[in-house]
């Protein structure tokens, strides 16, 4: 009997729309996979094709993430939007395709990660003389299997744990696993991760693989989600004491001294400055290929008015996401990352847009023929991260002082042309990483794993939902329902979140 191609369970059943065409591929371009790994190049390219998952990831924090939070408010603008009710906190999102995406591709790319661990372990060790090379493509592969399911805890807390190819019939009796047992199983992946990855690469062609400092810096994300509050949800927050876990593992990045604080924030970000030392891990994109394999998330929150009163084509970011009015004030006079970060309105044929949006990923020199096919890096875990990580840890108990977490908050501050400050707490923490990271995908995370969740957002749709579109903010909206066509193959087997 044949393996399935994926574990989204619709696909097992056969319900996949034609148009649904990641979960339905075979792993590696149609070949049989037991027939495909004959040389070690074909190893090597079987890893490329568990990284080619992390394609969509930047687009999903963009979606799920920065899209939900109070930093932009992104509500009804009359039409059908894919991102209606994401930002509104409707309760009939559960068919929504950005949340399907999310789980579906989550687990595409853990059945790629699967089965070329299960080839690595029949057959590795006769094709691939170099035992170096053998725990090097497993450990990357255990990186990026532990990086889809975190980031599948954070989106839905409770999900099945599947670590290796299955009949369609055994996956069909696979439940939701206890989030602590799905994180114990990340947490074995990215310490093998770290334990076995190198420090860098020295082939150019190896750029943008995973380091044994993206685990750890990785591992250390995942402590301290864990220690976040659990709100009695089932989410990702375990309420445990985990920020002295996590801070020996930033430590390490830090005095491994092979990154460095960047003295411009615009540059970190340049399209001729990509795998620059502020760059930790990304996701790595290539432009003019065939198939197309470059990026989508710049344009993503973009109107396609803006593109067009600049003279180029439409991208497909259809109708503006405003950011919030709330985000907007929180800058300071002289904050250098806002006018980068952020394109305050501009004219089209004549008619103004007033409101704001995120351009911070947009080089309108760089736009590429093919609006699938932007050529930039997205950046998945940075140095300044790891230092504002370093000092929410000491916040929270772990070895330090206060002076370390102001030093580290004015070195941020500095770079953003801004003046010094003093005593800063666990809430001033997440305001200076809010406008650090704008854009980037991390604000609803940070909020969910400080605790301040349900005061910032209840607090903000009060000020800042002036026209009424959105639903009052309730806990069980830190999680994302369950797609709806998971539940619909095999009704019984997952029980949906509260609040859906």
């Amino acid at each position: 009997m044949k393996k399935i191609v994926g574990y989204s369970l619709i696909a097992i059943a056969g319900l996949l729309s034609a148009c649904d065409k990641q979960l339905d591929q075979s792993p590696i371009s149609g070949v049989a996979t037991d027939k495909f790994y004959t040389q070690p190049a074909d190893f090597i390219q079987g890893v490329n094709a568990v990284y080619s998952g992390l394609r969509t990831y930047p687009d999903r924090l963009l979606n799920l993430s920065e899209t939900r939070s109070d930093n932009l408010y992104a509500v009804s603008d009359g039409g059908v939007r894919d991102w209606e009710g994401i930002n509104s906190f409707y309760k009939t999102i559960a068919g929504n395709v950005y949340v399907t995406e999310a789980w579906s591709g989550n687990y595409s790319g853990i059945f790629k990660a699967n089965s070329l661990l299960e080839q690595l372990s029949s057959k590795g060790a006769a094709i691939i003389a170099d035992p170096v090379l053998r725990t090097q493509l497993e450990a990357e592969t255990r990186f990026l299997r532990a990086y889809y399911y975190f980031d599948l805890v954070r989106w839905f807390g409770r999900v099945p744990i599947i670590d290796k190819t299955l009949l369609p019939q055994e996956a069909l009796q696979v439940g939701r696993s206890a989030v602590n047992d799905v994180y114990s199983f990340i947490i074995s992946d990215l310490k093998f991760a770290a334990d076995n990855l190198p420090d860098a690469y020295s082939a150019a062609a190896d750029k943008g693989r995973a380091t044994k400092y993206a685990a750890k810096g990785t591992l250390a994300l995942v402590y301290m989600t864990r220690s976040g509050p659990t709100y009695d949800i089932n989410g990702p927050g375990l309420g445990v004491n985990e920020w002295n876990l996590a801070l020996p593992l930033l430590q390490e990045i830090i005095d491994s001294k092979k990154f460095v604080f960047g003295t411009s924030y615009a540059n970190i970000f340049s399209y001729t400055n990509e795998n620059n030392p502020e760059v930790i891990f990304d996701v790595e994109y290539n432009t003019g290929s065939t198939p197309v394999t470059g990026a989508t998330f710049p344009w993503l929150l973009v109107p396609d008015t803006w593109f067009q009163s600049q003279s180029k084509q439409t991208q497909g970011g259809l109708t503006i996401r405003p950011v919030s009015n709330d985000l907007l004030n929180s800058y300071e006079t002289g904050d250098t990352r806002k006018a980068f970060s952020i394109q305050s309105g501009f004219t089209n044929n004549n008619v103004t847009e007033s409101r704001s949006f995120f351009k911070k990923y947009v080089d309108v020199s760089k736009t590429p023929s093919n609006r699938l096919d932007w050529p930039i890096n997205f950046i998945a875990l940075r140095f300044t991260d790891v230092l504002m990580m370093k000092a929410e840890c000491i916040l929270h108990g772990a070895p330090g002082s206060q002076t370390d977490v102001d030093g580290i908050v004015n070195q941020v501050r500095g770079r953003a042309g801004l003046t010094p400050i003093t005593n800063v707490t666990l809430p001033r923490l997440m305001e200076e990483r809010r406008k650090e990271f704008a854009a980037e995908g991390s604000r609803w995370h940070d909020l969910v794993r400080s605790g301040l969740i349900e005061s910032t957002m209840t607090t903000w749709i009060t000020k800042e939902d002036v026209g009424h579109f959105m639903q009052p903010f309730q806990k069980n909206y830190i999680l994302y329902p369950i797609p709806q066509s998971e539940l619909d193959v095999k009704p019984g087997l997952y029980d949906q979140n509260l609040g859906y």
